[in-house]
């Protein structure tokens, strides 16, 4: 009788292991997918606005012109990330905002971290028509003039 119940036993456990394996594989099928470095991340970590020191403006010779913008700063310790990048149009001020995230249960040293964050302005998107704007990055200015040649009209 002995002989008849071990095999069944061990199918029964066999069963039971590719059930708990499916559904552990399904729960990490379902995880939130990673969430692109130009978006803020909601919820989870801590979130705030970078602290930038100076902007830089770059034009590159192409056409239709690209207009970067170069933010450099500290974030406050070596657990702060850059989390994400938003960019809107008020009138003449092209608003960008660097936001940093860190996970509260992280342990880091606090000592200042440069960061230096190439954005790439969505001039089309924002909307761009030729004129003298202004940059804010988190606060932080530099004027932009763009011409009509420049942006293709």
């Amino acid at each position: 009788m002995r002989s008849r119940l071990m095999p069944l036993s061990l199918f029964a456990a066999l069963v039971l292991l590719v059930v708990a394996g499916c559904t552990l594989a399904n729960a990490c099928a379902e995880a939130p997918a990673p969430v692109s470095p130009s978006e803020p991340t909601p919820g989870g970590a801590s979130e705030g606005l970078a602290p930038v020191d100076e902007i830089d403006i770059l034009i590159l010779e192409s056409y239709p012109v690209q207009v970067h913008v170069v933010a450099r700063g500290q974030l406050s310790d070596a657990a702060t990330v850059i989390d994400g990048v938003t960019q809107e149009r008020a009138g003449d001020t092209i608003r960008v905002r660097v936001y940093t995230a860190r996970d509260p249960d992280a342990i880091a040293a606090q000592v200042l971290t440069p960061f230096e964050e190439t954005i790439p302005l969505d001039l089309r998107g924002l909307g761009i028509v030729p004129g003298v704007y202004t940059v804010d990055v988190n606060g932080v200015t530099a004027p932009l003039t763009l011409d009509a040649t420049m942006l293709g009209h």
